[in-house]
């Protein structure tokens, strides 16, 4: 019946990540043993201050609709946010809250490309920039980086992409899938590129932002010159493990705000009422209350990472945000494991789940065909488990 449905939708491509979820929550539901590293969630409960303060806004009776670009004193509080942890001078008539950073990143793809506009996208990226902008009239533009180089675009790769037809440049710090972090020397070298083509805006997303052991953290909106022309976006799900409460910001030039407003108004309008009271108090807490998780992250990581060195074939930098691996797999392609050929990411993807009963997903999804992405936001016993079931199956 795909004829009858409009070519935008038959043309989108699903999510690899929620797909690889859902096939996972499927075998569970069979009876198998699937160790699920697909989704990245954390597996942390959300901080009790913020659960009050969320029951407290439900007593005050904060039950009616909210204004379309959040409340004001959300706002404020995400002002100060931007501020004290990013040195960006935002007023909060440059901030649009919405249900959760991948509408935020929607939004702004409809209000600023037109058909054939390109979008230069470092790759690896996170797996729904590409059909956003796809979805938008877009046209993405991989920059093809490598675990040699530690998933990061260099400037000279960026200013080879650049055409007549760039209008936008988007990329994560730190990066999902990869966990890179790009550091100061490396954004301003980046804006010094930018810096001869005025008429190129950048999406920062940097919703990982606190979940980042390399001990700094740079905004490219903090970098001279690129303030006027950087759209920052951020929330609360991944820091504060708030997934389900769905709200996302982005600090942005007054002009753009007020277009993602517009088109916020005729398509949800403003986020969940009680999920932004329980915000303010998330954005307004010191970054010290999240110690605990990003240390917990950071021993899993630093297992992961010994576990998967210790794994034939396979090649891994050392991530230093985020809470994900994304090992290069190559070595594996055009081989037979186990009576399964392996041509790709994908095929090594599924080789993954049907044989050690593990779910991860295929770095096809992210712009990089040699690599899986697993997510490391679960328990250090399950990674061990999962590790030694991979081994195993590959040996």
């Amino acid at each position: 019946m795909s004829h009858l449905l409009s070519d935008r939708i038959n043309n989108l491509s699903t999510s690899q990540t929620l797909a690889m979820a859902a096939l996972a929550r499927e075998l569970k539901a069979q009876g198998k043993d699937i160790i699920s590293l697909s989704l990245g969630e954390p597996d942390f409960n959300t901080p009790d201050f913020i659960k009050e303060a969320a029951k407290k806004a439900i007593d005050e009776n904060y039950s009616t609709y909210t204004p379309v670009d959040g409340y004001v004193e959300l706002k404020e509080a995400i002002c100060r946010k931007f501020k004290r942890d990013n040195n960006l001078d935002y007023k909060p008539s440059q901030i649009v809250v919405s249900t959760g950073a991948k509408q935020s990143l929607y939004n702004i793809a409809q209000v600023m490309l037109n058909d054939g506009d390109e979008v230069i996208l470092p790759a690896p990226y996170w797996v729904s920039y590409y059909e956003i902008i796809k979805l938008s009239s877009g046209v993405p533009v991989e920059v093809p980086t490598s675990v040699e180089t530690d998933f990061k675009m260099t400037a000279e790769q960026l200013e080879k992409a650049i055409t007549p037809k760039t209008k936008m440049m988007w990329f994560s710090s730190p990066c999902n899938p990869s966990g890179s972090v790009y550091n100061r020397e490396e954004l301003e070298a980046i804006g010094k590129v930018l810096e001869k083509h005025p008429n190129i805006y950048i999406v920062s997303d940097e919703i990982y932002e606190h979940i980042n052991f390399s001990g700094t953290f740079c905004s490219i909106g903090s970098i001279p010159g690129m303030f006027e022309r950087t759209i920052t976006v951020n929330g609360v799900a991944k820091a504060f493990a708030m997934t389900g409460w769905r709200i996302g910001y982005i600090g942005a030039p007054e002009f753009i705000a007020k277009a993602c407003t517009k088109i916020q108004g005729q398509v949800t309008s403003g986020a969940n009422s009680i999920a932004q009271r329980a915000t303010i108090t998330a954005v307004d807490s010191d970054p010290k209350v999240l110690n605990e998780m990003v240390t917990a992250f950071k021993n899993r990581r630093d297992l992961v990472v010994g576990l998967v060195k210790d794994i034939p074939g396979f090649k891994l930098n050392v991530p230093e945000g985020a809470f994900y691996v994304f090992p290069d797999v190559s070595s594996f392609f055009g081989k037979t494991l186990k009576g399964q050929f392996i041509k790709d990411a994908t095929d090594f993807s599924m080789f993954l789940l049907s044989e050690a009963n593990v779910a991860t997903v295929t770095g096809d999804a992210f712009g990089n065909p040699n690599c899986i992405r697993f997510s490391y936001a679960t328990s250090e016993a399950l990674l061990t488990e999962a590790m030694r079931r991979i081994k195993e199956a590959v040996s």
